[in-house]
């Protein structure tokens, strides 16, 4: 693992920005001012520091759609791409007039007809018109979203590092599970071997649990002891230079019975059938089908999700069914696509892989054994 702050690749960054670009075209924005992490990092291309949790609203970057400038809330160079000059650093300042102040000086400031913020607060829907005197303060997170939902080449190589990084973490696990082990100890191997391959930030700490016999969605027991006959879960995610890369996995502690087998049949045929529906031009509402063309019950989580920096849309579940009909599948969106199934007295198989939607159909990026029949365990 590195120990310096590295900017991200300048491939990587020319591709997001030109998307970016591409998209305030479509929107008519003349300026960004950014304040959400992933936006921040998906125009800047610098790694954000000490930000973790929530917190309100600020212009920490602003990208002017007409000289490509970007400038930058930040007290230092490290990590800094080169194309971001000093001069377009700013500091953090206690009086909101000195932020101000700093913001009049940006190019175009003055004549800028729309701009754009990702989320706004009152006080700085007071403040901004100040520094964008002529301009209109509209909403830049579909702008954004837009941009971000449809993965670059580049993106798809970030994302292939975070993936790797967390089959690794999997795999430390899968080899610790064995009856009378807990669903803590599988927790903090997987956590381990993370760590171990270069990244400290898990993207869940949930990595193991349990399955129910006797409920669906529930952990099986409270001490978290895995027992002979028990289907376990395992859940490996990391935040890796931005990138959330996911992936889970179902073993079976024990020799698996005929019912196991049938389980992990029924987890195939509809892990085909998600498959399937990941298509150019498909509704997601095509992977709440998948599910009940293959007779099974709809999880209580998320069937797919964006992967990206952070949050990317679409979120699919049968809770927003409005918003799956009217959300279209683009050649270049990467999803963690989920299947699940669960059968009283046997307990659940879940897996999660990242699906790339390819012009020549789906392409699974995870490269963990799948899972299909039962997994051996060593």
């Amino acid at each position: 693992m590195g120990t310096e702050i590295e900017a991200d690749g300048r491939a990587l960054r020319v591709s997001r920005r030109e998307r970016a670009i591409a998209q305030m075209e479509v929107h008519d924005l003349d300026i960004l001012v950014l304040g959400r992490q992933a936006n921040v990092r998906y125009i800047s291309g610098a790694p954000q520091l000490w930000v973790v949790g929530t917190r309100p609203f600020g212009p920490i970057c602003s990208y002017v759609r007409e000289t490509g400038e970007i400038h930058l809330n930040s007290t230092w160079d490290e990590g800094i791409p080169e194309e971001i000059p000093h001069e377009n650093l700013y500091g953090f300042a206690w009086n909101p007039m000195t932020l101000v102040g700093i913001m009049q000086k940006m190019k175009g400031a003055d004549t800028a007809r729309r701009v754009g913020t990702d989320a706004l607060t009152p006080m700085f829907a007071k403040l901004l018109p100040m520094v964008f005197p002529n301009a209109e303060l509209v909403d830049a997170e579909p702008a954004m979203r837009a941009a971000r939902r449809v993965k670059t080449p580049e993106e798809v190589t970030a994302l292939r590092r975070a993936l790797s990084v967390a089959e690794q973490g999997l795999a430390k696990g899968a080899a610790e599970l064995n009856p009378g082990t807990t669903e803590q100890h599988l927790a903090g191997v997987i956590l381990e071997g993370e760590a171990a391959g270069g990244v400290s930030t898990p993207a869940t700490q949930d990595a193991a649990w349990v399955t129910s016999k006797g409920h669906p969605w529930r952990r099986d027991r409270v001490d978290g002891r895995v027992r002979e006959g028990d289907l376990v879960a395992l859940s490996a995610g990391v935040l890796a230079d931005g990138y959330v890369g996911e992936l889970a996995r179902t073993y079976y502690a024990g020799e698996p019975t005929d019912a196991v087998r049938s389980l992990y049949r029924r987890r195939d045929a509809l892990w085909h059938s998600l498959l399937d529906a990941c298509r150019i031009g498909n509704t997601t509402s095509a992977l709440l089908a998948a599910y009940e063309r293959a007779g099974e019950r709809l999880p209580a989580m998320p069937v797919a999700h964006g992967l990206g920096l952070g949050f990317d849309p679409p979120v699919v579940t049968p809770h927003l069914r409005a918003t799956a009909e009217r959300e279209v599948l683009e050649e270049g969106m990467v999803l963690a696509l989920t299947a699940y199934v669960w059968e009283e007295g046997v307990g659940a198989v879940f897996t999660r892989d990242a699906v790339l939607i390819g012009a020549d159909g789906p392409h699974v990026l995870t490269r963990a054994p799948s899972g299909a029949g039962v997994p051996a365990l060593s």
